[in-house]
């Protein structure tokens, strides 16, 4: 079973939580050997000030036995270790492991000493100074005043911690809240859009990528109205274009049937049924090129084809179908063959159905030019009414044109010009529509090389 998917407030408030943490961490990981090298050189600043007194208070009393003893257990009282030494040098007081680090340091020799050393695993700090009669050394380990220093390091730290995690948490919230408003509108749209709505739009807003996301939504709520009212725009002169030869045949036969058509009328009445049977086939048989070219299967069997010797065939045929309608043909070859990567029987369909709508309205007199560059480029141009700039935009969508034109000039059934687009794309062509030279229509089909 699948895991439901968190929320994106939760996702942002939890990131937020992580991000503040982390920073507290890494500050006061970073801060602690910075801090407790600090409170070590302080502890050092602090002793060598005690031993500057120290000296001080000797002078002045000349080293007299009960200031010194004084001053001793003041020291002591502090942490701080003596070493004394006397006139000669030698150790007249202190404690053995003060005297041992005293001497590993080297500051027994008498004058000033300022150092620090390790000794036994610990770190040991050293001030020495000259007296009247002799030196004295002071001696401190600095790993308790770094242990405060740190123990209240920490303190900060977790404090900064609860503080940043209660921003980080609020900011969290908030952002989130700022962030998911508008995409919970866009959802609601699209939800409501799913069920069949189609006026309803986002209002956009927010950070760039979310207005992306709501500006995206409309453009699909768009792109959907546009298409589904041209579905019901094609639907209903689909109807309409069946309606009419179905009319004709049933009013037809049913004269036929009735015997009120005898004799040599029978006939011509035979002929009119035959040629809306006829219109009536073309149009289902186009239903089924649109349907079969939106399936995943729709077979292809791409090979490589001479689009010269294609050229031939097709010039053999329309050359007499515009011999017989008046209309003068003319085909532009080149003289080297042409080859190209295509299907040469859904090809050859595209063409056709191209030849077939430039000879339905082009007038008598008037050319039909059908071209092959040296490239696997065909064009299509006739010398017929042409086309408007708006039309070349929607050309190729399902009875565009048809619905625009029905009633003005002479028209197919609508859905030629979408057969022909779904063909040269699917075999990874394109075909686009212009102006012709010729002064009607021009249709370049380019296929893969």
């Amino acid at each position: 079973m699948s895991r439901r998917p968190t929320t994106l407030a939760v996702r942002i408030t939890t990131l937020c939580l992580a991000v503040a943490g982390v920073a507290a961490i890494v500050a006061g990981l970073v801060s602690l050997r910075l801090v407790a090298q600090t409170a070590e050189n302080v502890v050092h600043e602090v002793l060598a000030n005690q031993a500057d007194v120290v000296a001080a208070q000797l002078d002045e009393t000349n080293g007299q036995l009960n200031a010194r003893n004084k001053m001793l257990d003041i020291l002591e009282g502090q942490g701080i270790l003596v070493v004394a030494t006397g006139p000669r040098g030698a150790v007249v007081y202190g404690d053995a492991t003060a005297v041992a680090v005293a001497r590993q340091a080297g500051a027994l020799t008498g004058g000033k000493v300022s150092q620090s050393i390790t000794y036994g695993g610990h770190r040991w700090l050293l001030e020495g100074r000259q007296a009247p009669r002799g030196a004295f050394v002071l001696v401190e380990q600095p790993a308790s005043a770094r242990a405060t220093t740190v123990r209240h390091l920490i303190e900060n730290v977790l404090v900064a911690l609860g503080i940043g995690l209660v921003v980080a948490a609020i900011a969290g919230v908030v952002l989130s809240r700022l962030l998911a408003r508008p995409l919970r509108r866009t959802a609601q749209v699209a939800h409501t859009m799913r069920g069949g709505r189609r006026d309803l739009r986002v209002r956009v807003e927010g950070p760039m990528e979310v207005a992306d996301v709501a500006g995206s939504v409309n453009a699909l709520a768009d792109a959907l109205q546009r298409s589904e009212s041209r579905q019901r725009d094609f639907l209903l002169s689909v109807s309409h274009e069946l309606r009419t030869p179905l009319t004709a045949v049933r009013g037809f036969a049913e004269s036929l049937a009735d015997g009120v058509v005898e004799g040599p009328e029978a006939a011509e009445v035979g002929r009119t049924v035959q040629k809306e049977a006829h219109r009536l086939e073309r149009l289902v048989d186009d239903l089924l090129d649109l349907a079969r070219l939106s399936a995943d299967d729709f077979r292809l069997d791409i090979t490589g084809v001479d689009l010269t010797g294609i050229a031939r065939e097709m010039g053999d045929v329309w050359s007499a179908r515009c011999a017989a309608e008046g209309v003068v043909f003319r085909m532009e070859t080149p003289m080297d063959r042409v080859f190209a990567n295509t299907d040469p029987r859904r090809l050859r369909q595209a063409l056709d159905g191209l030849m077939e709508n430039a000879l339905r309205v082009t007038p008598v007199g008037q050319p039909i030019v059908l071209s092959l560059a040296s490239t696997p480029v065909f064009q299509i141009r006739d010398g017929g009414p042409g086309l408007s700039e708006e039309d070349y935009q929607v050309a190729f969508d399902r009875g565009a044109l048809y619905r625009k034109y029905v009633g003005v000039r002479p028209v197919g059934t609508g859905l030629g010009l979408a057969i022909v687009h779904g063909l040269i794309t699917r075999m990874g062509g394109t075909v686009r529509a212009g102006q012709a030279p010729e002064g009607g229509a021009c249709f370049t089909v380019t296929l893969p090389a």
